[in-house]
């Protein structure tokens, strides 16, 4: 898989989430909450990130049910220029971090880069879903 997160420090124990049995989930995946407790791939505009894919799940193989790491350290792909310390969202459907830039970003927020890095370089991230900030009322 292009642009896969891979663990480097695990933090805590993966979670069960439930996904599509059609789904086919590469480990390393950014995944986003689609539904309560399920998990899809990240697809959409502004993904509400959950966590990685700990393992590989086969489309329709009978098996609705992925483990998700929510914390720990990990090797990622950046989708521009990061600096070390900056809050990290998803990119749509890239598997890539991206800085987060916008006031509305902060609930998005997935975790914080622990290196800077330039456009497609690899850089180690902390992963820690629900760093960011809370919608604005």
């Amino acid at each position: 898989m292009a642009n896969e997160l891979v663990l480097l420090t695990e933090l805590e124990s993966p979670v069960g989430f439930t996904c599509a049995d059609g789904a086919g989930i590469e480990k390393g995946t950014l995944l986003e909450l689609a539904d309560l407790m399920t998990v899809a791939k990240v697809a959409g505009a502004a993904p509400m990130i959950i966590g990685v894919a700990a393992e590989e799940k086969i489309a329709s193989d009978g098996k609705t049910e992925i483990a998700v790491y929510l914390r720990g350290i990990f090797k990622a792909v950046a989708g521009g220029s990061i600096t070390v310390g900056d809050g990290l969202i998803g990119e749509n459907g890239t598997n890539e971090l991206l800085t987060s830039t916008a006031a509305a970003d902060e609930v998005e927020v997935c975790g914080i880069a622990l290196e800077t890095a330039a456009d497609t370089e690899t850089f180690k991230i902390l992963l820690n879903v629900g760093v960011g900030g809370s919608p604005e009322s």
